[in-house]
């Protein structure tokens, strides 16, 4: 399956294009499964000068607008449902400070999946934990852009039996695959050596979890479908199942 679950819309901060032209680029790429997921920031808060505000009641809307933001990617889904399979996503930026991290109370079960990212950063509100921070999520979840190679590492636990758990509680595992002005076209290194790394490959076909292609797209014009498709077709060479392939 050609699938890219990484996208943003002007719900982000960072992106710039209604859903539906980030959807009508997916089509026109042949992208078969497509996931938009806006930073959980930008949806809750909604304008950049309240989230930069630091008045202390400016959360009282934030899960109202996370359901909002899902009613209009819903309403996206149905109207492109003959030519698209789409997801409801959201991203969860785990970072502490400057506001950015989702609010403890806030409910984010009744999306699709959820990427976090940031789970292997020193300042991670996780504190390194991707299974308790899933359990939090309640909804499928995956990790994006982050060598969890290095990250089980530095955990203390072997690559295996960390993956092996992540399958075990249904968490799939990016690969990013961003290359855009955005990213100052700059490829992620975790990526490009796992795909040239028979051993961890060897190592993620046996623990059962999943992968997931995203492209981490902002602008439409710098799309790049075919970067997408090329990486879809090398993990399906590699037995190694994909996230939500099976709908």
């Amino acid at each position: 399956m050609i699938q890219d679950l990484h996208s943003h819309t002007y719900y982000s901060f960072c992106g710039a294009d209604r859903p539906e032209d980030v959807v009508e680029r997916a089509i026109d790429g042949g992208i078969e499964l497509f996931g938009i997921c806006d930073h959980n920031y930008g949806i809750g808060f909604g304008r950049h000068d309240v989230f930069s505000s630091s008045a202390s009641d400016l959360r009282a809307d934030y899960g109202r607008n996370l359901r909002r933001y899902f009613d209009h990617i819903n309403l996206i889904k149905e109207k492109y449902a003959d030519k698209i399979k789409i997801l409801r996503g959201i991203e969860i930026a785990t970072v502490s400070g400057a506001r950015y991290a989702l609010p403890d109370a806030v409910d984010v079960s009744f999306f699709d999946y959820c990427l976090i990212e940031h789970i292997d950063n020193d300042t991670s509100v996780s504190r390194g934990d991707l299974f308790s921070f899933a359990k939090r999520c309640a909804c499928p979840v995956g990790v994006a852009h982050t060598d969890l190679f290095a990250h089980a590492e530095k955990m203390g636990i072997e690559p295996l039996e960390y993956f092996k758990r992540m399958a075990d509680e249904n968490i799939f595992w990016e690969m990013n695959v961003s290359y855009d002005s955005i990213h100052k076209f700059r490829e992620h290194s975790y990526m490009l050596r796992f795909f040239e790394n028979e051993a961890e490959q060897d190592i993620v076909r046996r623990s059962g979890v999943k992968l997931s292609v995203g492209f981490d797209g902002h602008r439409c014009n710098e799309y790049r479908a075919d970067r997408v498709s090329d990486y879809c077709r090398r993990i399906e060479k590699m037995c190694i199942p994909m996230a939500f392939e099976d709908i």
